[in-house]
C-alpha cells in the first residue's frame, strides 16, 4: 500500500468514528442553553436537534410543534412502527416521521452540519431508532404483562441478590472463626511476633473485601432492577454509564500514573545507589583509610546523615513533579498545610538542631569526654541531633537541649588529658603562720598515697591568692584512665586530712577571720574513733 493509501484509510477510519460519535445536529452530551432549547427530548431521551429555520419557524419552535403533536397521539397508534418518507420541503431535501401515518416532524437537511459526517439517511434512521425506543418504553409502561414480568424478575433477583448476601456473610464468619484458631496456634504467613501490631490483619482484610463485594453486587442489583421499569431506566443507565465512566477514570489514572511512577522509581533507586556509594566512602574515611581536608572522625556521622538529608529532599524535588496528581490542586493544598506546620512547629526543633551541628563541627565534645556544662558535670553519652546526654557521679542521665549547651559555657576536661590522665584540682586554706614549702610538701605527700592518682604525673601545688588571714593553695593531679571525678576526689581529700594532722597543721578551709587560741587538729590515736575500723582489723576481719 502506497503512501496516499495509508493517507486514505486514516481518513475513512477518522471519518466513521466521527460518524459513530454523533456531533452537530446529533444531541449533544453537554448543550448550551440555546442548544438544549433546539434539542428534542422525549421521556428523559435526546432524539435530535433541529438547528434549521422552517419557513418562520425556527429550531426551538420546531420542536415545541413536535412535543403538541406526540401529546395528540393516541394508545393505538403507538401499536403502528416509526416510519420515515423522503420528500422536498422549500426547495430542500428532507425526510418525514411518520407515526400510523400520523405526521411527527421533519428532518432538513440544513439540520445537519459539515461536522456531522452524516447523510440525511444516516441521520433519519438514528432519529426513527431513537423514535421506536421512545414508543417501545411508552408501550411497556402501559403494558400490564410487561409490568409483571418485570415485577417477577425484581423478586427473582432480590431473592438471588440476599442468597449472595447471606453466603458472603457466612462465608466471612467462617473465615473470622479458622484465623482466630490459627492466631491461637500461632500459624499463619504473618510472623506472631508481629501480631503486637499488626493484630488479625487477614481478618481485617477479608471484612473489607466481603463488604466491597456486597456493596458492588448492591449496585449492580439496583441497576439492574431499575432498568426493568420504563419510569427508572433512564436512572438504571445513569447508574450504568456512573460506573463505567468510574471505572474507565480510575483505569485511565493507572495507565496515565504509570511513566511518572516509573521516573519515580527510577529518581529514588538512583537516590539510593548514590548514598550508599557515599556511606562506603565516609566508611573509608572514617576507618582512616584515607584523608579528605575538613572531615574529622568526629563529624563523620553528622556529615554523612546531613548529606543524606539533602541529597533525598533534592530526590523529592525532582520527583515532585512526577508524582500522581502533583498538579491538582488538592495535592497543591495539602503540600502548603503541611509546608505551614512544619514551618510554625519547627521553629524550636530547628534551634535545637542547628545547635548541634554548631556542637558537633566545632568539635566541643564527644560521647565519652568528661565534661562540665554549667552547674552539671558528667561523662558524654550521647550527642544527637536536637540534645545531649549527661551521665553524673551520681549516675544521673541529665538531657541539656542543645540550644542550651551551645549559649553557655563547656568545659571539656578530659580532651587536653591524653595519656596523663584528666586534671583534678582542689583546694585548702592555710594560716600564715604555716610555712608555704611545708604546705607544698604535705599536698605532694598527700597526692603520693592517693592510690586513684597516676603517679607517673607529678602533683602540681599552686598558691592562688593571699588573703587576709590565710593563703589559699591549689593541688593539681592527675587521675588514673577511666575513673569518674567522685571516687579520686574522695581519696584525695582523706590523705590531705591525714597528712595535715600528722604534721600537726589545721586546715582553715573554706575561710577564717581569725586563729583559733588552739590548733583545730585530729590526733592520730583518733583517727579511727568508733564506727570507724582501722584498715588492717578491716583486712583481718577483727574487732
Amino acid at each position: 500500500m502506497g503512501h496516499r493509501g495509508i493517507i486514505r484509510l486514516a481518513g475513512m477510519l477518522l471519518a466513521l468514528l466521527m460518524v459513530d460519535s454523533g456531533w452537530a445536529a446529533e444531541p449533544r452530551l453537554e448543550p448550551t442553553e440555546q442548544e438544549q432549547a433546539q434539542t428534542l427530548t422525549l421521556f428523559h431521551e435526546p432524539i435530535v436537534m433541529l438547528q434549521a429555520k422552517f419557513g418562520r419557524l425556527d429550531g426551538a419552535a420546531r420542536v415545541r410543534i413536535v412535543k403538541e403533536r406526540v401529546r395528540q397521539l393516541q394508545p393505538e397508534d403507538l401499536t403502528h412502527p416509526v416510519t420515515v418518507v423522503s420528500s422536498t420541503r422549500l426547495g430542500q431535501e428532507a425526510r418525514e416521521f411518520r407515526l400510523n401515518d400520523k405526521h411527527l416532524l421533519v428532518l432538513l437537511e440544513k439540520d445537519l452540519e459539515w461536522l456531522d459526517e452524516l447523510t440525511l439517511d444516516q441521520a433519519a434512521e438514528r432519529v426513527r431508532l431513537r423514535l421506536e425506543n421512545v414508543r417501545v418504553k411508552v408501550l411497556e409502561l402501559h403494558s400490564n404483562t410487561y409490568l409483571l414480568k418485570a415485577a417477577g424478575k425484581t423478586l427473582l433477583v432480590t431473592l438471588l441478590f440476599l442468597m449472595v448476601v447471606q453466603l458472603l456473610r457466612r462465608g466471612h464468619q467462617r473465615a473470622r472463626r479458622w484465623f482466630a484458631n490459627n492466631l491461637l496456634q500461632q500459624k499463619g504467613l504473618i510472623p506472631h511476633q508481629w501480631r503486637q501490631v499488626l493484630g488479625n490483619l487477614e481478618i481485617r482484610v477479608i471484612g473489607v473485601l466481603t463488604w466491597l463485594v456486597i456493596l458492588l453486587l448492591t449496585y449492580g442489583w439496583l441497576t439492574y432492577v431499575l432498568g426493568l421499569f420504563p419510569h427508572t431506566r433512564i436512572w438504571s443507565d445513569q447508574l450504568g454509564s456512573s460506573l463505567l465512566e468510574l471505572c474507565s477514570n480510575i483505569l485511565g489514572g493507572i495507565v496515565a500514573a504509570m511513566p511518572g511512577l516509573a521516573t519515580v522509581l527510577v529518581i529514588f533507586v538512583l537516590t539510593k545507589l548514590f548514598i550508599r556509594m557515599l556511606a562506603v566512602i565516609f566508611a573509608r574515611i572514617e576507618r582512616g583509610h584515607f584523608r579528605v581536608q575538613g572531615l574529622h572522625s568526629e563529624t563523620i556521622g553528622a556529615t554523612r546523615r546531613l548529606l543524606s538529608v539533602v541529597i533525598w529532599l533534592f530526590a523529592l524535588t525532582v520527583a515532585y513533579p512526577y508524582l500522581p496528581g502533583a498538579d491538582s490542586d488538592a495535592f497543591k493544598g495539602v503540600s502548603v498545610f503541611f509546608g505551614l506546620m512544619v514551618t510554625l512547629g519547627s521553629a524550636g526543633i530547628m534551634n535545637h538542631a542547628m545547635s548541634g551541628l554548631v556542637l558537633i563541627y566545632s568539635r566541643a565534645l564527644r560521647p565519652g569526654d568528661l565534661v562540665q556544662i554549667g552547674e552539671v558535670e558528667g561523662v558524654v553519652t550521647e550527642l544527637s541531633a536536637l540534645s545531649t546526654k549527661l551521665v553524673t557521679r551520681h549516675d544521673h542521665e541529665v538531657t541539656l537541649p542543645n540550644a542550651v549547651v551551645v549559649g553557655g559555657k563547656v568545659t571539656n576536661l578530659s580532651r587536653l588529658a591524653s595519656d596523663k590522665g584528666i586534671a583534678l584540682l582542689t583546694k585548702v586554706t592555710i594560716g600564715y603562720d604555716t610555712p608555704w614549702r611545708q604546705v607544698h610538701a604535705m599536698l605532694e605527700l598527700a597526692a603520693r598515697r592517693c592510690q586513684l592518682i597516676n603517679q607517673e604525673q607529678a602533683p602540681l601545688v599552686r598558691q592562688l591568692n593571699l588573703q587576709d588571714w590565710y593563703v589559699e593553695y591549689e593541688l593539681q593531679v592527675r587521675m588514673k584512665e577511666g575513673l569518674l571525678p567522685g571516687p579520686v576526689r574522695t581519696e584525695l581529700h582523706g590523705h590531705i586530712q591525714d597528712v595535715f594532722n600528722e604534721f600537726g597543721v589545721q586546715i582553715m578551709s573554706p575561710n577564717f577571720v581569725a586563729q583559733p587560741e588552739q590548733a583545730v587538729l585530729v590526733p592520730r590515736e583518733q583517727w579511727y574513733q568508733a564506727p570507724a575500723v582501722p584498715p588492717a582489723e578491716v583486712a583481718t576481719g577483727e574487732k
